[in-house]
């Protein structure tokens, strides 16, 4: 993992992964992305975090009728920097014995960038196959997470899977996804 990022650096970095995966996006041009993000200094700053933790962001046009830029983790496995931890802070504080280091929501928020739905998992494993030896814990709905389960997805056997989990466990294998939508700006 890189422990030191700057904006030139990872602008380096996106565009070398974005024009090695045009698939994701075909009707984009990297000039165009790169003004949109030099705009956003603040995106941008997030997009350094994403990558610094594992997650490997590229933009992918799952929504066609958006004119945002949305970038996703494509990190073949779940980010390295971002696994071994519980769903919440409640479920932290719930272990009494061996509690990770860190919980998922307050690690999203601490990037700034948002926990794929599960929706979003299984569209993004439509455009690569991924978690193929690991998991990703996604965003829970309130009445899953309030009766103390959390959901997470992997793909197996060349399915996408959904499961539970009670919310306080982890493992070495579960981390999490992320994305950040970006709002094109006039310039």
């Amino acid at each position: 993992m890189l422990q030191y990022l700057d904006e030139v650096s990872i602008l380096e970095i996106l565009q070398q992964r974005f024009e090695a995966n045009m698939q994701r996006h075909p009707e984009l041009l990297w000039d165009n992305v790169k003004k949109q993000l030099i705009a956003q200094p603040s995106k941008l700053k997030i997009l350094i975090e994403m990558e610094r933790t594992g997650g490997e962001p590229d933009i992918m046009m799952l929504n066609k009728h958006t004119t945002d830029l949305v970038f996703y983790d494509c990190s073949l496995e779940s980010p390295k920097l971002r696994r071994s931890l519980c769903y919440d802070r409640d479920a932290l504080e719930s272990r009494k014995d061996h509690p990770p280091k860190n919980n998922v929501i307050d690690m999203v928020q601490d990037i700034g960038a948002e926990l794929l739905t599960e929706e979003e998992y299984r569209a993004i494993q439509k455009v690569f196959n991924f978690d193929l030896k690991t998991s990703s814990w996604i965003k829970t709905p309130v009445d899953i997470r309030q009766k103390g389960g959390a959901l997470f997805c992997d793909r197996r056997y060349d399915h996408v899977f959904s499961y539970h989990n009670g919310a306080q466990s982890y493992y070495s294998s579960r981390g999490f996804r992320c994305k950040l939508v970006i709002a094109k700006v006039q310039l």
